[in-house]
């Protein structure tokens, strides 16, 4: 029989506490219904052993966060008030020379790939060896997967599904360090990450609406987006 759930579930989320008095920022912090940092101890236990247990991990984790501190100025001083200055593209640059990773892959979407060349250069500029695929590679019909022509967004015509067990089969052929997703849809994106071996990480992703930045809706949900909360 399978195991009931627990009524009380991990809902960070809906916490009202500010967030520099709760449980999981200060040892004297206070708790809210629902918090992780409490009600799910022998979870976070399995999750720290990971670290003890696997010293691939443990680095990755150690390098990530320097790599997070580093992304702010003037530690120094106090008292401190956080300084951002660093880009996403800069911190992936860092973090990857951090690692030691030489191939980096970058897997994007045919709507970005003027982008794709940019970050491409840019990366070459730095050091690493490039490897790139397009969600289109391999033209692969949409037929293949079951889609019917009114489910096309060129009705009429062939159209080429996107692929991202291509892309990320591809790039595990390539024995790439680590992989940088680039626009891809959603579902596609889980698809990649699901099937790469290396670790990859989100350079941006896809909103055909706000120029891909989905935090602009987020942003105007209280008025010009209001509808998301309105239906």
């Amino acid at each position: 029989m399978a195991k009931k759930r627990s009524v009380v579930m991990p809902s960070c989320a809906a916490c009202e506490l500010d967030r520099s008095s709760r449980i999981c920022m200060t040892e004297e912090g206070k708790s809210g219904k629902g918090c992780p940092t409490l009600i799910r101890r022998d979870i976070l236990n399995a999750a720290n052993k990971e670290y003890e247990d696997d010293a691939k991990t443990l680095e990755f984790a150690r390098q990530a966060s320097i790599q997070e501190a580093e992304c702010y100025a003037n530690r120094h001083q106090r008292p401190y008030v956080m300084q951002p200055s660093k880009t996403r593209i800069v911190e992936i640059c860092e973090f990857a020379h951090r690692m030691g990773y030489k191939r980096l892959g970058i897997a994007f979407c045919a709507g970005l790939v003027n982008e794709a060349a940019v970050v491409d250069k840019i990366l070459k500029q730095k050091g690493f060896e490039v490897l790139s695929v397009l969600c289109k590679a391999g033209r692969t019909p949409k037929e293949k997967i079951g889609l019917t022509d009114e489910q096309k967004i060129y009705r009429g015509k062939p159209e080429s599904m996107c692929n991202p067990v291509y892309q990320a089969k591809l790039l595990n052929h390539e024995k790439t360090d680590f992989n940088i997703l680039l626009g891809l849809c959603v579902g596609h994106d889980s698809l990649f990450f699901k099937f790469a071996e290396a670790p990859t990480t989100v350079l941006a992703v896809k909103d055909r609406v706000t120029g891909h930045n989905p935090l602009a809706a987020i942003y105007l949900s209280g008025t010009y987006y209001q509808k998301l909360m309105n239906q």
